[in-house]
């Protein structure tokens, strides 16, 4: 463990620690060799064909075209340039939701046409509610491409209004309250999935995108607006590939790519703007993610972009399944609205076992808070039987001209924090001491200077 006082005086002069070198690993490697994008029958079916018009709603079109791809045995459903309004789409096998460049998707933010409700993973708890904008369920080779744009259609005025961070000056009742601690509770009292059915009347909001138990998930090309609440939410999934894809939403919740106990996941080539955490990788919340008991594993994350959002690359907080085999690198950070880089998460409640990460080569401009954070008295913090687990963190490579803290570091009582090493790293333009109340932190060949 790092010392205080050589904490200080590494501060205080930027002083330099021994390097040691980097071993290359064969894990990375071996997840990028199983990580395969679906293939499509070189099949269109434009939605126009099926009657849609432009600036009309499309709703019918696209399920028409989706039901006479799938006889066909798949393809492409295009959505050609122009702007086109509808509401829910739900994706079957071998369907490739093709948004055309110069084409605008506007989903009507009327929460009736999200029914009737599907099976559904909200802030990590399984339930019966409005169905993800675009979502698919037990299917197999599913894609959402193109270079054009999806529009959740969301504004304080419509979804963002339910949600616990309304608006104060609208001094009105905070609708998704109620509904959530029902949730949790129903959680905790061990109330059966199926009986826990929200939807209409209710004021949970939905996800954007959202793959559930599928396999061989493409999402790529498009540009996500206005979402209600997460981005890209792949729920128990294998072989999901997540590829320039650009999120630029700063609602309440927003998170851009939030995979929950899904295997062999890649995230590269994307753009993050978000309202909430940039990538968020989560196994389930409280008791549902360890009766669930899956965790999210094998993930890469490469040459991607993060400007503003409460953290870049973020484990947690719905975390209680567990996660493992976290590979980040090349990537680019740089927002003062940018909290934090990297971000881990959970409290005595979720608990949850976070195990082998691997961060390299990442450039930092700057972040508004800390590089490194370990939030484990995160919301309820010790109030619970469940202790969280931090072990196997690697940091090499990484530089940063300006933040807050460099590492902050706040465990709870019989949390674990072991084996964190940062090496060959250099932080300058520090404006706080770092805050380490524990855990095994090593530092190899970094320098930390102070803003002056």
């Amino acid at each position: 463990m790092i010392s205080c006082a050589f904490l200080a005086a590494m501060l205080a002069g930027g002083l330099a620690v021994m390097a040691g070198e980097v071993e290359p690993s064969a894990e990375e490697a071996a997840i990028l060799a199983r990580v395969s994008a679906p293939r499509f029958p070189d099949r269109d079916f434009p939605i126009t064909d099926f009657g849609a018009v432009a600036d009309g709603d499309a709703s019918t079109a696209i399920a028409k075209a989706i039901a006479a791809c799938t006889e066909a045995g798949g393809g492409r459903v295009v959505v050609p340039a122009g702007r086109w309004r509808t509401g829910g789409v739900r994706l079957a096998s071998n369907i490739n939701l093709h948004v055309a460049d110069g084409a605008t998707l506007v989903f009507d933010p009327d929460p009736k046409r999200y029914l009737p409700v599907v099976t559904t993973h909200w802030e990590g708890m399984e339930c019966r509610n409005y169905s993800a904008l675009i979502y698919a369920a037990g299917e197999t080779n599913v894609a959402v491409t193109g270079g054009g744009i999806l529009d959740g259609s969301a504004t304080w005025d419509t979804w963002w209004a339910w949600c616990n961070k309304a608006d104060k000056a609208r001094k009105g009742v905070v609708q998704q309250k109620a509904d959530r601690d029902t949730l949790v509770e129903m959680v905790a009292a061990g109330t059966p999935p199926e009986q826990r059915v929200f939807g209409d009347g209710h004021f949970l909001r939905p996800n954007f995108i959202q793959p559930y138990r599928c396999a061989n998930v493409l999402i790529e090309g498009v540009t996500l607006v206005n979402s209600p609440m997460w981005e890209v939410h792949p729920v128990l999934c294998t072989n999901v590939t997540v590829r320039a894809v650009t999120v630029k939403t700063l609602g309440p919740n927003n998170d851009g790519c939030n995979p929950e106990s899904c295997r062999d996941v890649l995230i590269e080539d994307c753009l993050f703007e978000t309202g909430d955490d940039c990538i968020a990788i989560k196994s389930g919340r409280n008791d549902d993610g360890r009766r669930i008991g899956v965790p999210s594993e094998n993930i890469v994350i490469r040459r991607c972009s993060f400007k503003d959002g409460h953290g870049g690359v973020t484990l947690g907080s719905e975390i209680s399944g567990g996660v493992r085999n976290v590979f980040v690198s090349d990537c680019r950070m740089d927002s003062p609205d940018l909290d934090r880089a990297f971000r881990f998460k959970s409290n005595a409640v979720r608990g949850g076992l976070l195990e082998n990460v691997r961060i390299r080569d990442v450039q930092i401009g700057q972040v508004g808070k800390e590089v490194l954070c370990v939030e484990f008295d995160y919301e309820e913090g010790a109030k619970g039987e469940h202790h969280p687990v931090l072990r196997g963190v690697t940091i090499e490579r990484v530089t940063a001209e300006q933040s807050g803290q460099v590492i902050a570091i706040r465990p709870i009582p019989n949390s674990t924090v072991d084996d964190i090493v940062i090496r060959d790293c250099a932080f300058r333009g520090a404006t706080a001491a770092p805050d380490l109340r524990g855990g095994d932190v090593r530092l190899i060949g970094v320098t930390i200077e102070r803003a002056k």
